[in-house]
């Protein structure tokens, strides 16, 4: 796939350099080119680095790395028209982790203001340095990435991304399911700097074996 990388920080280098690896054409974009030059040059395999309104340009998917609205970045938003746009990003850490509870998530916020792509959230449940972890083990310690869309086959392409480098996709389902998976990315957060577990911790949902249901005297387990 052709990909566009916008935003110059650890997450979007690291998952680009990956990409490019696994023989994707990767863009790389930031509001300083030569920035965007120097992870292509990191990455190799072809990659390329310039503008966001190059990358945008170039891609056909765009993991999207910046808190900003896209109408913000782009000089015009009809670059991103029928293009899907990665949402990884989470709100800015609070004083003492005291979260605000979301009622419309960053990704709502990116489709309402460019209606033309198609917003899919991933990514953000984790820290940049599991990317090092790629593909093995990653695959072996089964780390779940959230996906949410309203654009079903955006969604699948992603899933599609997600599984090349390692990941275990978890269809969320709906764009507005985004406000939990977001609120997840702040628990995992807090974990990680609030309770000191270190960037490698993450969280992964496993459905149980049929086998434990049996263990529980044929009873399903339901909620209390």
């Amino acid at each position: 796939m052709k990909i566009g990388i916008i935003g110059s920080g650890n997450m979007g280098r690291s998952v680009g350099i990956l990409w490019a690896q696994r023989g994707h054409e990767v863009f790389f974009g930031s509001r300083e080119a030569a920035k965007a030059q120097a992870h292509a040059e990191l990455a190799g395999h072809g990659a390329k680095g310039g503008t966001n309104d190059e990358a945008a340009a170039f891609a056909d998917v765009i993991f999207y790395g910046v808190r900003e609205l896209p109408s913000k970045v782009f000089s015009a938003t009809d670059v991103l028209t029928n293009k899907v746009l990665i949402d990884c990003n989470n709100s800015p850490i609070p004083e003492d982790f005291a979260f605000e509870p979301i009622a419309e998530s960053i990704a709502e916020k990116f489709a309402a203001d460019v209606p033309n792509a198609h917003i899919v959230k991933a990514f953000n449940t984790f820290a940049q340095e599991v990317f090092e972890l790629s593909p093995d083990p990653l695959k072996q310690y089964q780390v779940s990435c959230f996906v949410c869309s309203d654009n079903e086959q955006a969604k699948q392409t992603v899933i599609a991304l997600i599984t090349d480098i390692g990941f275990n996709p978890v269809d969320c389902g709906e764009l507005h399911r985004a406000r939990m998976v977001e609120g997840l990315g702040d628990f995992i957060r807090f974990m990680i700097g609030g309770r000191k577990l270190g960037s490698y911790a993450t969280i992964s949902v496993h459905q149980l074996p049929e086998a434990k249901e049996q263990r529980l005297g044929g009873r399903k387990p339901g909620y209390a």
